[in-house]
């Protein structure tokens, strides 16, 4: 008996305990608060299993000097604001954002992501990062092609680098809202 009245007991505590926490602002929702514990993880591993299942395994279209080409330009008008460009330090929107964006043309960036994934995540979005989703907004195609772009970022023809290189009298250690 001592055992229901105790179960019983804590499957109200718990539920009641988490809604005065909600409910008194004591949740983490500005940009600059530290994460919940364990919110990282949990996002991560929910966001891997949902890629993993959905994306594409093969690329909707080939990849070519005019698609890269195409992405690279498609990147700077929606995605460098957030996601940077080569040789360039992180805009002020994206040092404002929680979880930072990844910065695409730092380190590996997505150059070692499937394609399909990176396609996945353009298309769809992720809850809760800032990062949109284009799929309703851009054609199919623009997203192939910036996916294509970001997988083959480290091998890029000039033509496509030099959209993606800073403008003239830019300062390349700022970029700025495209």
């Amino acid at each position: 008996m001592k055992f229901l009245v105790g179960l019983i007991i804590g499957l109200i505590i718990i539920p009641v305990g988490a809604l005065v926490y909600f409910l008194t602002g004591s949740v983490p929702v500005a940009t600059a608060d530290q994460p919940m514990p364990f919110e990282k993880k949990v996002a991560k591993m929910a966001l891997n299993a949902r890629v993993a299942k959905e994306a594409p395994k093969t690329a909707g279209l080939q990849v070519n000097e005019a698609n890269l080409v195409s992405g690279a330009q498609t990147y700077l008008m929606n995605c460098a604001v957030c996601h940077g460009l080569p040789g360039t330090e992180p805009s002020l929107i994206s040092q404002g954002m929680f979880p930072q964006p990844p910065q695409l043309f730092k380190g590996k960036g997505v150059t070692d992501d499937p394609v399909g994934e990176t396609y996945w995540k353009a298309a769809n979005g992720i809850r809760l990062t800032g990062m949109p989703a284009f799929k309703k907004t851009l054609p199919d195609q623009d997203l192939w092609q910036v996916s294509l772009m970001l997988a083959n970022a480290d091998k890029l023809p000039a033509s496509a680098q030099a959209i993606l290189g800073p403008s003239p009298g830019q300062n390349p250690k700022q970029t700025s809202a495209h």
